[in-house]
């Protein structure tokens, strides 16, 4: 079986050694054991869950919340010759049944579904009929109160299980606080269970906080001193315009990126930032999931994120080739007011939820007691005119109400135009010869597409009028005519925010906010606002040490190259001298204060290294001095 995998590795992928946890993640999987795989980002998740399914007859279920991330692996599973579809709520029904009915009869090996699709009539009706030999739950930490993404669709993964209680689970996660690992295993309803922790250490990653009152000053002064491929983030799509043209300015090669470009254009950037044509991506968080580029020299955050979990997942980006790489934190002293501001923007009061909650509701034209599992298109400037509300406090309260269980928010995805012949053989012939206008059209559509009399394929209309030398009012009119006809069906381009109904509308007053979803929550948030705080203020713990112990990594060593450890480098003392010295400082002066020049004295230290690293304690604020004048360990 192990040759197997890698016969496979090679076949599909054109490499010859899988990467550090990949093989044993995959063999656990294939013996038939249920398993958590902690990744970090860029560790090849996907790899983990697809050479184990390949492996076998039968078909992998894949959960996951990210729809961008769904289809960009389904196009490239395609690209390899592997047969794979995806179900999420940007489709219409009759695509969802078609994409089923291909999974029951047409042997697809990869069926990517988003997680409220599971609780679905349909696809209770259909998942009996799969044949399934694995279950991949990707962002597995959203199925946790706990993970800084909770999602309650997740909980009916457990369900699934009981329906298939043979098939393995793979969950997957970049990262993953040890309370939210014990989560994880016990909702999946882990039996054999097996944890796989890459070490989440990164030697050549510099990690740096960098105090900036002026931010785009000092942004351009480390563009200019720090070489190579970039990515900068910011919180929000005006800043991405604005940085970017702020570095044109400054003659360094930038553009930007964020959720509402079209998805021609997306595809345009990355491409060109990846095959360095470009050298800096100014973007919002939007940007990096599922990019794999090694050669990232640089990530620079402009805001703080506001947990650390999103924080070590984004500059995790820079430096996967192993080289030199630097992750630098802007930090100003309005970082700290705004990320605690956040709680409040981010939590608004339960009546605020209850009233929008209502309004979406009247919006739509719903009755009480109706609307379960309707997809709704949510134009969200219009509802908060229309509703005379705050934009920032509808979104957070759509994300409160989705954590509730009440409906998803599906923030704006583009969706391609898409079409399926309907006709085929001489009925289709009759027509094009009754019909040589349209002719052309049909003709190009299946030169240029494959698949389209057994599934929906993603067409281009600019693409489809540059073959047939006619405009994209043309074709668009055409595939409009054919579809009325019955010959296609043409589902035209959609870029909307949706809305999943997971309940049928409540009266306002039986709504009901649980503990862990508003109160519990609320404080877990303060709680990760907070870590970020301490990573963004303190200049005396290593920055890796730091993050590796928020993630359960306690006992790591100094990395040697962040802003802290090279500013004790300055002191002239080796990394191990200087700790000695500074713990011996600490376990004395912790239970008995004690006069500089006694404590100096009494140390079995060079007295002039003694000193050295006095300063540098009393420099950060480690250490203090009492009104007696004695010596006090502060932190």
């Amino acid at each position: 079986m192990v040759n197997q995998y890698h016969e496979i590795l090679k076949k599909h992928w054109g490499y010859d050694a899988f990467r550090p946890l990949q093989e044993e993640i995959i063999q656990s999987v294939g013996q038939g054991h249920d398993t958590l795989a902690l990744m970090p980002t860029g560790g090849g998740k996907s790899i983990t869950f697809q050479v184990p399914a390949l492996a076998k007859e039968g078909l992998c279920l894949v959960v996951t919340p990210l729809i961008a991330l769904m289809k960009d692996q389904v196009e490239n599973l395609k690209r390899n010759g592997i047969k794979a579809a995806a179900i999420h709520s940007g489709l219409t029904y009759r695509e969802i049944k078609i994409t089923f009915d291909n999974a029951v009869f047409n042997h697809t090996k990869f069926l990517y579904v988003s997680p409220e699709r599971l609780s679905t009539e349909l696809f209770l009706e259909k998942l009996p009929h799969l044949n399934i030999n694995l279950i991949a739950v990707d962002e597995a930490h959203c199925i946790s109160q706990w993970g800084y993404d909770f999602r309650p669709s997740y909980l009916k993964i457990a369900a699934i299980r009981e329906m298939l209680p043979d098939v393995p689970i793979l969950a997957l996660t970049a990262t993953a606080t040890p309370p939210v690992v014990k989560d994880i295993t016990e909702r999946l309803q882990f039996k054999s269970g097996k944890v796989f922790k890459k070490d989440f250490s990164r030697p050549n990653l510099a990690y740096v906080v960098r105090p900036a009152e002026d931010k785009e000053k000092e942004l351009v002064k480390i563009l200019k001193a720090v070489n190579g491929s970039t990515v900068v983030y910011v919180r929000n799509r005006k800043k991405t315009r604005e940085y970017a043209h702020l570095l044109l300015d400054n003659n360094i090669s930038a553009d930007y990126f964020h959720a509402g470009l079209t998805q021609a254009s997306k595809n345009d950037r990355q491409d060109k930032w990846k095959n360095n044509q470009t050298r800096v991506m100014v973007a919002t968080n939007a940007f990096g999931m599922g990019i794999d580029k090694p050669d990232v020299r640089l990530v620079v955050h402009i805001d703080a994120p506001d947990s650390l979990e999103a924080y070590f997942q984004e500059a995790g980006r820079a430096g996967r080739d192993g080289k030199k790489a630097f992750a630098v934190l802007l930090w100003s002293n309005n970082n700290q007011k705004n990320l605690k501001k956040q709680v409040k923007t981010t939590f608004p009061e339960p009546e605020v939820i209850k009233r929008v909650y209502d309004a979406v509701g009247n919006f739509f034209q719903l009755p009480v007691g109706a609307g379960f599992q309707m997809v709704n298109d949510f134009d969200i400037a219009k509802f908060c005119s229309a509703f005379k509300m705050n934009a920032l406090q509808v979104f957070n309260s759509l994300k409160i109400l989705q954590r509730a269980g009440y409906m998803t928010f599906t923030e704006e995805i583009d969706i391609p135009s898409k079409v399926i012949f309907l006709e085929e053989g001489n009925e289709l012939y009759k027509f094009q010869v009754a019909n040589a206008r349209l002719d052309p059209f049909i003709k190009i559509l299946l030169r240029t597409y494959t698949g389209l009399f057994t599934e929906y394929a993603a067409i281009n209309e600019t693409d489809l009028a540059k073959k047939t030398g006619t405009t994209n009012e043309e074709v668009y009119k055409a595939l409009q005519q054919l579809s009325k006809a019955g010959i296609i069906h043409y589902i035209p381009r959609r870029k909307t925010p949706l809305i999943t109904w997971l309940q049928s509308r409540e009266e306002t007053r039986h709504l009901r906010l649980p503990p862990e979803v508003y109160e519990k929550r609320k404080q877990q948030y303060k709680d990760q606002i907070d870590a970020v705080i301490e990573y963004g203020t303190s200049d005396h713990i290593c920055r890796s040490r730091l993050l590796l112990s928020y993630f359960g990594q306690i006992n790591s060593e100094n990395c040697g190259i962040c802003d802290v450890c090279l500013s004790r480098k300055k002191s002239g003392l080796k990394e191990k001298r200087f700790n000695e010295i500074q713990e011996t400082i600490k376990r004395i002066t912790s239970q008995n204060p004690m006069e500089a020049g006694k404590l100096v004295d009494t140390l079995p230290f060079d007295k002039k290294e003694i000193w050295q690293v006095l300063k540098w304690l009393e420099d950060h604020e480690i250490i203090g001095e009492t009104e007696a004048g004695e010596m006090e360990w502060l932190k």
